[in-house]
């Protein structure tokens, strides 16, 4: 067999004279629902005001180390207080922790902190020095 003998026909072939569809133009059907919410644009919105969280820097007691500490959330519990953190910690590549109702960043990124948390609805507040 030659070259020419085994390539496909790719020059779409015959077409189909008519649309399947257009026999439902004549029936009186109901309009389709409306265009669904996305779930994306549901969650941009933040919840107003969920009250003010100071953000501190603090070094004294960890060896010389800066660390951000975002404290004096309420009406928050603890699940709630670990998933801020561990989207404050991918946002900011760092490490961190939730210890006595604080939120612990390693480093001085109170700027990023108190982005995240004004996305979240927050009110933070820079404090101390």
């Amino acid at each position: 067999m030659s070259a020419q003998e085994k390539k496909i026909d790719t020059s779409g072939g015959q077409s189909l004279g008519q649309s399947p569809f257009s026999a439902l133009d004549g029936l009186s059907l109901p309009k389709g629902p409306a265009a669904p919410v996305k779930a994306a644009e549901e969650k941009t919105a933040p919840v107003k005001n969920r009250g003010r969280v100071d953000i501190l820097r603090e070094k004294m007691g960890r060896g010389g180390k800066t660390v951000t500490i975002a404290a004096n959330f309420v009406g928050i519990g603890l699940p709630e207080k670990e998933q801020l953190a561990k989207k404050i910690q991918r946002a900011c590549g760092v490490g961190g922790t939730v210890k006595d109702g604080r939120i612990e960043i390693q480093g001085d990124r109170r700027e990023d902190v108190a982005r995240i948390l004004t996305e979240a609805g927050f009110r933070p507040v820079f404090a101390g020095g």
